[in-house]
Order: structure tokens, then C-alpha cells, then sequence
């Protein structure tokens, strides 16, 4: 019998620098959602909500009424294994963390992750973030998560050439200009930057 709704997305699939990062919501099937005003896919709302809702998540998580992880894997790891395997470890350890019963869960994902095997109830649902609660509160906790890692690190002397707080690492016209003036720095995915430098 179904007793949880997860929900799995990721943030910072496509940025040229810093980690990826998945979300996972663990929810019992009757999950309030007046609880969580406003969740919908992470980027159509403000940065000002999603830190509200994030902040609202982990008072209910600490109530018992949800759990979630948020796991990222390094550039490191995206240059040497590739992007998918990235994902596919992180959401791997995130799901461990959790210690569900896989057939306790319903397991909802968005775009084009696939959960491991054993979680036989499984869908992917494209623009899953948009129509799916679990999916979209997935989507903001993992976006939160790697928005302040980003910001955080942009304040380092080492990367200030690079206004990682702005663009969150992603291929910005202004990003790719500082990657042509300045070469890459240690958090950027080479493999992502081979037509740039």
C-alpha cells in the first residue's frame, strides 16, 4: 500500500559552473498543500518566495509532516562521469538518506529522471515541476539549496571576475565573456566551457 509521495527534480543541469543539485520530497499521500501556499515550479517564482517556502518546509520537516533531502555532486564529478551520472548519485544518496520502503512509495519525477530500480511505482512526468506539488517543492528546495551555494562562493576573492551571484554559474552573455577574459575557474565544469576557452 502506498504511504508516501516523493517528488524528484534537480537544479543546475545546463549552468557552466558549480554543482547539480537534486531535490526529494518525501509526503504521506494525504499531504496538506494549504500548508505550502504557492509551490509550483522553482523558476516561475520569485527568489523571495522560494526562500519562504523553503523556510516553511523545514519548520514542517522538523514537525514530522514532510522529509526531504537536497544532495549536490561537484563539477568534479560532472567532468569526470558526465552530467547524467551526476544526477543519478545524488538523487541515489538523497533517496538512501531518506531510508523509505520503495514499496511504501509513489515516486513522481520530473522531465527526464528516472529513481532507481527498485522503486517499482515510479512516472516521469515532463514539466512535471509545473503540475505536480511534490515535483515543484523538489524543484525550490534544490534550486534554494544551490543559489546560496553560488552566492556564498561568489564572495571569494577567486571568483569575483565571474559574478557567480548573478548567474548562478549559468551561460550568461556576461558569463562567457569573464570565461573568455579570465579562463575557467576551479568550479567550472570543462567539459560544459570546451567552445569558450
Amino acid at each position: 500500500m502506498t504511504k508516501y509521495l516523493v517528488g524528484i527534480d534537480e537544479a543546475g543541469r545546463g549552468p557552466l559552473a558549480g554543482p547539480v543539485t537534486v531535490g526529494i520530497v518525501s509526503l504521506p499521500v494525504n499531504f496538506d498543500w494549504n500548508l505550502l501556499p504557492g509551490v509550483g515550479d522553482s523558476k516561475k517564482i520569485s527568489p523571495e518566495k522560494r526562500e519562504v517556502i523553503f523556510k516553511e518546509a523545514n519548520r514542517l520537516r522538523q514537525e514530522g509532516v514532510l522529509n526531504f533531502q537536497v544532495v549536490s555532486s561537484s563539477h568534479l564529478i560532472i567532468d569526470d562521469k558526465g552530467i547524467v551520472f551526476a544526477i543519478k548519485r545524488a538523487m541515489k544518496q538523497g533517496l538512501d538518506k531518506l531510508q523509505l520502503e520503495s514499496s511504501d512509495c509513489q515516486v513522481i519525477l520530473d522531465g527526464s529522471l528516472q529513481a532507481p530500480s527498485e522503486y517499482l511505482n515510479q512516472q516521469t512526468i515532463i514539466r512535471g515541476d509545473s503540475t505536480e506539488p511534490a515535483i515543484g517543492l523538489a524543484s525550490i528546495l534544490a534550486k534554494v539549496t544551490r543559489d546560496r551555494y553560488m552566492i556564498r562562493i561568489a564572495q571569494n576573492e577567486e571568483f569575483m571576475h565571474y559574478d557567480f551571484a548573478t548567474h548562478k554559474g549559468y551561460g550568461t552573455k556576461k558569463h562567457c565573456e569573464s570565461i573568455r577574459q579570465y579562463g575557467l575557474s576551479d568550479i567550472h565544469r570543462k567539459t560544459f566551457c570546451r567552445s569558450l576557452t
